[in-house]
């Protein structure tokens, strides 16, 4: 009997470690070697460079900055610039391996008479890829400290507000609800952070390729960016489930209150697990946090409902709200 639970034992670790390896191998997009490849060293290249730096010839950007200063040729004085809005399509590039400060150098072109040569540096900087979802990133990745930061405002000022009018507080937190979706909504946004900051710590590579091309089909992208993608998908369904059940159970002047507050601290979490993971300190906290909400989420499911009215009672016997016998 010894020697069969030692050898289920064995077995059973063999494939935990062979899952854990396929799942860590996964994380990345694959870098092929194209040295063996028959192909011309100028189709290597290309692809080298695609390997590298995620975009190529005929890639679409769009400027951001106010202003972007091109050079007709590489490293020369003649120059002339492209402007906010201004869709660039790159048509060539260029290595300098001698230059150390400015090592890449691209030629992209807006029209027919407008192109010209930048530094890798300074396009990146000024410009973001055309597709929808590489611009909401850039702009959440710019703006989320900001939101944050208005959300709690508004928050504070409504709570001072009600306060001062002596209106009744209905919401303070989880439980001035009775919905398990509030805290679904927190424990996803705290894993989603965790997931991004884990890419960027440990393969940044990932995600910046993802940042090229994005999808929001997780099954086209490698396990830990699929992770991500589904974490978010999930967070829009559950966010929507808050919203049907919130006006459901409120008025508008309280839903939206709670709202607010909830965004915020949706926000929060999203702050200090992407911050904390960074530092090794979000594992462990996002332990706990897990750990609570599922105990919170037990408690809710051990509440009783009222057989002849379905309102939420604390405990067995008669009914507050409408005096029926419960036994």
């Amino acid at each position: 009997m010894e020697r069969i639970k030692k050898a289920i034992s064995r077995k059973l670790a063999l494939v935990v470690s062979g899952c854990v390896t396929l799942l860590l191998a996964a994380c990345g997009y694959p870098v092929p070697d194209y040295s063996d490849w028959d192909m011309t060293q100028e189709v290597r290249d290309s692809l080298q460079f695609l390997s590298e730096h995620h975009y190529a010839t005929n890639y679409n950007f769009q400027v951001i900055g106010d202003s972007l200063k091109l050079n007709r040729e590489a490293s020369g004085r003649d120059s002339l610039y492209v402007y906010k809005g201004d869709e660039l399509v790159v048509a060539d590039y260029r290595i300098v391996p001698k230059d150390t400060v400015e090592p890449v150098w691209i030629k992209v072109a807006c029209d027919q008479e407008t192109m010209g040569w930048v530094p890798e540096q300074i396009l990146l900087e000024k410009v973001v890829p055309v597709d929808p979802i590489s611009k909401f990133i850039h702009l959440f990745s710019n703006v989320h400290v900001i939101v944050f930061l208005v959300a709690f405002g508004l928050f504070v000022l409504l709570f001072l507000y009600r306060r001062i009018k002596r209106q009744p507080l209905h919401i303070s937190g989880y439980r001035d609800i009775k919905s398990i979706y509030p805290v679904l909504l927190c424990m996803l946004v705290a894993c989603s952070a965790t997931l991004y900051a884990s890419m960027q710590l440990f393969v940044p590579e990932t995600w910046r390729h993802y940042y090229y091309h994005p999808t929001l089909n997780p099954f086209e992208l490698p396990c830990i960016l699929a992770c991500f993608i589904t974490s978010v998908w999930a967070i829009i369904m559950v966010a929507l489930a808050v919203l049907d059940d919130l006006f459901h159970q409120t008025d508008f002047s309280t839903a939206f209150f709670y709202l607010l507050g909830l965004g915020t601290v949706c926000l929060f979490c999203y702050l200090f697990f992407t911050v904390t993971t960074l530092y090794y300190i979000g594992y462990p906290c996002l332990f706990v946090f897990l750990s609570w909400s599922c105990g919170y989420l037990h408690k809710m499911d051990h509440r009783y409902i009222c057989g002849y009215c379905g309102k939420e009672i604390e405990k067995k016997g008669v009914c507050p709200h409408c005096g029926a016998l419960n036994k």
